[in-house]
Formats: structure tokens, sequence, C-alpha cells
């Protein structure tokens, strides 16, 4: 028998109107909020100020003289008189009288060595002049008494008192002392010779300056064994190392290929890595006629124009050959910067600097700028910037006083 279903439990099946209209009002309303939140992101994207990536530059210091480098090229400072100091004779050293950064003078005494034996030997000599000296007279007072002799026996020849044997006796023994004295000259010549030998190895004992300059090494100490050759183990060659100061030059290497870009006589610049605030004028004082096959480089020589004392042999240097040149004017330091961190707005020249501010946050502050001369790639700079300062390099159109900015990599 099949169930009736109560008037109660049919109520309850019958559907809510009210209800039903509230859903699908709803359903309709959704979609337009969808839509309006979406036009809000887009216009907060396009209206709200976004950071500007951009890349900076850096405020340099830089000279006039840079516009007319043609060419650079790096090398080191060289002294072309420069002599590593020692003796043609062997021995102890006993005595030195310099030491780095003595200042010498031509033939000034620099050391001596052990010369015991060279003065033996030099007593020797002068003793073997004094007795060839004592031959020599004895041979010349021999030779007049022979001439005598002679001269009588020829008068008695005449008168007839000697025969002509005796007579020829007579004329050899002259002959034979006028021999004695000639060989007693070239003993006595000899002897001396071997005294000016024994004085030369003396001189030899002392090892002199041979142009003026400043000692650079000290190579040996006293009780050092000094040998010519330094072929013996424990014993020195040369005694000091010498430089004569007034010819410091710059020795650079200029790639073959840049080689038509110099010449002798040329304007340089040069700049030494121990004294970077220092730029000094010189000019090429000649190219060495030859080709580093290895480097493909030839070496040129710069001539300082004025030498300072602070400038030092084996100093790093920096040549820029130039067009033209310079003077004392152009080579006073200027700021400059990038010629693309310059632009042009409401008819004056602008840049716009890197301000940091809090959290890593970064803002660009437009300044009036004054450019003036070209500078190589670099343009001269004036107005309230100063060296170090980071500028914005090809600003964008947008960007403004005050604008955020992020900073790139350039």
């Amino acid at each position: 028998m099949t169930d009736v279903p109560t008037p109660s439990a049919l109520s309850k099946l019958k559907i809510d109107r009210g209800v039903q209209a509230s859903v699908k009002k709803k359903a309709s309303i959704l979609p337009w909020v969808l839509v309006g939140g979406a036009v809000l992101g887009v216009a907060a994207y396009f209206l709200v100020p976004r950071a500007a990536d951009v890349t900076t530059t850096t405020v340099v210091l830089s000279t006039p003289s840079q516009q007319y480098v043609q060419l650079t090229a790096s090398g080191y400072v060289v002294a072309q008189r420069r002599s590593a100091v020692a003796s043609k004779a062997a021995g102890r050293l006993i005595e030195l009288n310099v030491r780095e950064g003595s200042h010498v003078k031509k033939d000034e005494l620099l050391a001596r060595l052990d010369a015991s034996d060279v003065k033996a030997g030099l007593l020797g000599a002068q003793a073997a002049v004094h007795q060839a000296e004592a031959n020599l007279e004895q041979a010349n007072v021999q030779l007049i008494n022979a001439r005598a002799e002679t001269a009588r026996a020829r008068g008695l020849e005449a008168q007839g008192f000697l025969s002509p044997q005796s007579v020829e006796t007579t004329v050899s023994r002259n002959k034979a002392a006028f021999a004695a004295v000639s060989a007693a000259k070239a003993a006595l010549e000899q002897t001396k010779a071997q005294v000016k030998a024994q004085q030369v190895g003396l001189e030899y004992t002392e090892i002199r300056a041979p142009f003026d300059g400043v000692v650079l090494v000290k190579n040996a100490n006293v009780g050092d064994i000094i040998t010519p050759m330094s072929s013996a183990a424990g014993a020195q060659g040369a005694v000091v190392t010498m430089a004569d100061m007034t010819t410091l030059e710059v020795e650079a290497d200029v790639s073959e290929g840049n080689l038509s870009k110099t010449k002798t006589g040329q304007p340089v610049e040069i700049t030494l890595d121990a004294l970077p605030t220092m730029r000094f004028r010189g000019h090429v004082s000649g190219i060495v006629p030859t080709v580093d096959r290895a480097k493909a480089t030839v070496m040129t020589k710069i001539r300082f124009d004025q030498l300072d004392p602070r400038i030092l042999p084996e100093m790093s240097a920096k040549v820029s050959f130039l067009s033209q040149d310079i003077s004392d004017a152009d080579q006073q330091p200027v700021m400059a910067v990038a010629n693309a961190a310059i632009v042009n707005k409401d008819g004056k020249s602008v840049v716009y600097r890197i301000k940091a501010g809090e959290g890593g946050s970064y803002t660009a502050e437009e300044l009036p700028a004054r450019p003036g001369r070209k500078l190589g790639d670099l343009r001269e700079i004036a107005g309230n910037i100063k060296a170090g300062d980071k500028l914005v390099t090809t600003p964008p159109a947008r960007l403004k006083d005050g604008s955020r900015v992020n900073i790139g990599t350039p």
C-alpha cells in the first residue's frame, strides 16, 4: 500500500521565491565588481608614479689636455745613464763610503779593496827602478871612460906609438860600453813600466764614481770578496749600482699598428702612478728602430721637459701622445662627465643627480649645468656638483626633480 504525503510534508516542498531572487541578484552584480577592480588596477598602474629604471655615470676630474690625446701607452721611468760600478781587480772589500741614496760626484771614492799585495808589488817595482838607474849611471861612466880611451889610442896611433890592432881593441870596448848604456836605459824603462802597472793595479783597488749620480743599490758589504766576473761562489761583482738622475726618461711600448701616430719631437703628457695628482709635460726624444716580435710593439723614449726630484727610476708611467703643445692651464683639473648625462630641458642644460633616501630608495635631483669643452669621451661641466657625484645617464623624458629611480647596471 502506497503512503500518501501528509499536508505538512507537502508544504515543506514549496520553493521560496525570495531566496531565489537574492541569488540571481548577487550573480548579476559580481561581473561588474570584477570589472571595476580591474579598471582601478589599470588606473593605478598608469596614474600612480613608478620608480624609473636608470643607469648612472660618475663626475670625475679631468684635464683640458685630454682633448688633444691621440694615443696612450704605458711604460717605466728609466735612467739612460746607469752603471753597476765594479773593479777590474779582485780582493776583499775593506772600505765602503756610500749607501743607498747617496749623492756622489764623478771620481769620488766609493769603496776600497785590500791592496796589500799590490802595494808590495809596487815597492818591488820601485826598487827595481832604483837599481836600473844605478846600472845606467854605471854604464854611462864606463862609456865615458871608453870614449876617452879611444880618443887617446887614436892620438898615440897617429904618433906611431900604438899599432892599429891595439886601437881596434879600444874601439871595440867603446862600442861595448855604448851598448851597455842602451841596455841599461831599456832596463830602466822596463822597470818604470812595471811601476806604472803596479800603480794601475793599485788604482783598480779604489772604486770611484764614473759620473755624477745617486747610488741606487748597495750590492756588497765590507768583508765581501769582489771579483771582476763574480764567478766565485759567494763573491760579488758590482759594489754599487748608481744612476745619473738627470737622464731620466720614460720608455713606453707603442703597438706597431699605432706607430704612425707618433713621431720624434711630438708633445706628450706623462702621469706616474706614484704621483697621481701630478702631470708632466715632455716630448718624444727617440723611437727605437726595431719591433719587438713577441709583443708587436716599438719602444718609444720620452724625455721630461722638466724633471722633478720625486721622479725615481722604475716608476710606472702612462704616456698620452698629443696633437699639439699644451699650456699650464690645459693641465689644471676640471670636472667632467659623460655627454649622455647632460640633457636640454626647456632650453636649458640640466643633469639629474642621484640622492639616496631611506630604506635603500633613490631619487633624482634636477640641477642646472653649464657644459664646456669636450675632453675626449667626456665633457667639461660646471654647476652645483662635485667630483664623485652620481648622475643619470640618458635620463628618460618623464624624469623630473624628485622622481624615484631604480639604479641599474650601466
